[in-house]
């Protein structure tokens, strides 16, 4: 496999990421105190909506950044690049 390059976007991403996970630990604390359905519900949801915006952000830089390279077909790497930006566009 490819070494990831790290973008300047990817600390934010991660502290979604983080949050989203103490969010989801919540969740299961709720869920063992017998909280409500509609509580949990509605935190799940919040958790759910937290994780598909870093995926998207995620995603998008890769296009933003990783994109440039399959500009010039004489570029090298760039049938790779382009390849990988079909390959994670299936993921927005």
């Amino acid at each position: 496999m490819k070494k990831a390059t790290v973008h300047s976007s990817h600390p934010d991403i991660v502290k979604r990421l983080k949050r989203a996970e103490g969010h989801l630990r919540t969740i299961v604390e709720m869920m063992e105190a017998n909280r409500s359905c509609l509580e949990i519900a509605q935190q799940l949801h919040a958790v759910e909506k937290a994780v598909g915006a870093a995926k998207k952000a995620l995603v998008h830089d890769h296009i933003d950044h990783c994109l440039e390279h399959a500009i010039s077909p004489a570029t090298p790497g760039a049938s790779t690049a382009l390849d990988e930006f079909k390959e994670i566009t299936k993921y927005l």
